[in-house]
């Protein structure tokens, strides 16, 4: 990777390519339908009407977005973040019965947090010590169920996948930089010929934000903001740092927390609740299929800062028209633009014979889809690897 310095004199006009843009879509793609209905699901959850529930989707498309394209640039680097999807999840058993007013200040409590997490350094800390044989492992688990589903999605649309692979297959071969746009494009054409786009009824319209006047409570701060804050840090900005060293790239990590952490802050009285670092939707946008080069690919996270952004703004309508594309060419597409993320991951896990029975460890429980008392898999296969190789590397004493 080369250093800061030399990307930097790059012009962001040289750098820009049509498969960036397009992998910036995908990214969008992948992780607006892979989760948006459980932050919808959140959203009612707390009581929120159509018009707050608009505003959630508005503040966190511009989170998203707005911190996409300033981190990319700043670094030039795909620094890509997200909701937090586990979050959201946590949200819906949690937050029925807590006042708005409530729920608004754990939000703004839990971007302080992330803030400070960021700000003070000690996130970094944490992170430095993590191998990247295990960081690689924890990747490629993250990353299984993507390409499972993809294969797996033969069985209900099987015309529609088989040529999105094969034509994936062909642009691997002879067009690498093209080989997931062009699945695309013969996705969306099988789809629109079969009928099974669900264009029609869709609402054009901007979503109007909703403030609410945050309210602290004992009760939400431990009811909401402990977990909330845990299962991002944990579940999200973890992987999500581990799949950047994956790849080659050293994020200044205490200040790009800090930066989510202050976005989440502002934007947690319109309904913001948490935005953390990408770990799936990244690994889309660092991948070769985004550019040959890995110092190009930043364009590939701003191009999906670019979307996000406009996501925000039509709310729903923008929802639904991702909503429109059929679940298996949504899972094909996802699949077929992580095996390659998927096979460095499983490489870099297994190159060190000394760390590879733990990397194998961290890889299995990650792809075990594990949850414990709110924490996904990703934690834990990590937890799990760094035991295993403790016990591997540690030596009797007098020996």
């Amino acid at each position: 990777m080369p250093p800061e310095s030399q990307a930097g004199r790059r012009s962001l006009a040289a750098d820009v390519s049509l498969s960036a843009i397009v992998t910036g879509f995908v990214t969008v793609l992948v992780g607006y339908t892979s989760s948006a209905v459980i932050v919808f699901e959140a959203a009612r959850a707390t009581g929120a009407d159509a018009a707050m529930v608009a505003s959630w989707m508005w503040a966190l498309g511009l989170g998203m977005g707005l911190t996409c394209i300033g981190l990319s640039i700043r670094y030039r680097m795909p620094v890509v973040t997200a909701w937090s999807t586990p979050g959201a999840a946590l949200l819906v058993t949690s937050a029925p019965g807590i006042p708005l007013s409530a729920l608004s200040g754990a939000f703004v409590a839990t971007g302080i947090l992330i803030l400070v997490a960021g700000a003070t350094g000690w996130f970094e800390r944490v992170m430095s010590r993590i191998p990247l044989s295990l960081a690689s492992g924890m990747l490629a688990g993250v990353l299984l169920r993507f390409g499972l589903d993809a294969f797996g999605a033969v069985r209900t649309a099987p015309v529609l996948v088989t040529a999105m692979f094969g034509v994936w297959l062909l642009g691997r071969r002879f067009w690498p930089r093209y080989a997931v746009p062009g699945a695309l494009g013969v996705g969306i054409a099988i789809a629109a010929g079969a009928g099974t786009l669900r264009f029609t009824g869709v609402p054009l319209a901007l979503a109007t934000p909703v403030f609410v006047t945050p309210a602290f409570s004992w009760s939400a701060l431990i009811s909401v903001t402990a977990p909330l804050f845990i299962v991002t840090m944990a579940s999200q900005n973890i992987p999500g740092v581990a799949t950047m060293r994956a790849h080659g790239y050293t994020p200044p990590v205490s200040p790009v927390i800090a930066w989510t952490g202050a976005a989440t802050t502002l934007l947690a009285p319109f309904g913001g609740y948490t935005l953390n670092l990408a770990a799936i939707t990244a690994a889309i946008c660092m991948g070769r299929d985004a550019h040959e080069d890995p110092r190009r690919r930043y364009v590939a996270a701003m191009a999906a800062g670019v979307f996000y952004v406009l996501l925000g703004l039509f709310g729903a309508t923008i929802g639904a028209l991702l909503a429109a594309f059929p679940r298996e060419l949504v899972a094909a597409l996802a699949g077929l633009a992580l095996v390659g993320t998927i096979g460095n991951g499983l490489a870099t896990a297994a190159r060190d014979e000394t760390e590879r029975e733990a990397a194998i460890v961290t890889f299995l429980v990650t792809a075990s889809g594990l949850t414990l008392w709110g924490v996904g898999a990703a934690f834990w296969g990590l937890v799990a690897g760094l035991v295993v190789r403790a016990v591997f590397s540690w030596k009797r004493p007098g020996r």
